[in-house]
């Protein structure tokens, strides 16, 4: 969508010089300015068919990546918030010394899981008005 909105006032302005009729060329830089919208209409709902498509497959290999990545994040988020301070109380309880323990890049992580959580309230949604099983 960069290159075409990018394109498009220079386009306008050249369409403008060399077409008389200024209702013709209004209209032309009409078109060319929604040109990009439409591209990424089309984009964004060939996507969702794409998507529609995976949800429904019965496959492992089609279907399975969604259930695998919430398993990774929620394991993630599991070892970050809660598994990890435990470790460290009972490891000052104890007086004992260990090496650091490994952290993840939180941002990251969050950025996908609550991509996952919006994706998860909009299936249980679904799920609640009957659209799906």
């Amino acid at each position: 969508m960069g290159i075409l909105s990018t394109l498009i006032g220079p386009a306008t302005e050249l369409a403008g010089k060399f077409i008389q009729d200024k209702d013709q060329a209004a209209q032309l830089a009409h078109e060319l300015s929604t040109m990009a919208d439409k591209h990424s209409h089309e984009a964004l709902l060939a996507q969702i068919e794409v998507n529609r498509a995976e949800a429904a497959s019965g496959s492992v290999f089609k279907g399975g990546w969604r259930p695998f990545i919430g398993w990774v994040c929620g394991a993630a988020f599991a070892y970050h918030f809660v598994l990890q301070p435990f470790i460290l109380f009972g490891v000052a309880v104890a007086g004992v010394s260990i090496p650091e323990l490994p952290s993840f890049d939180m941002g990251s992580l969050m950025t996908v899981m609550m991509g996952m959580l919006g994706l998860g309230g909009l299936r249980s949604y679904e799920k609640k008005q009957g659209l799906t099983k």
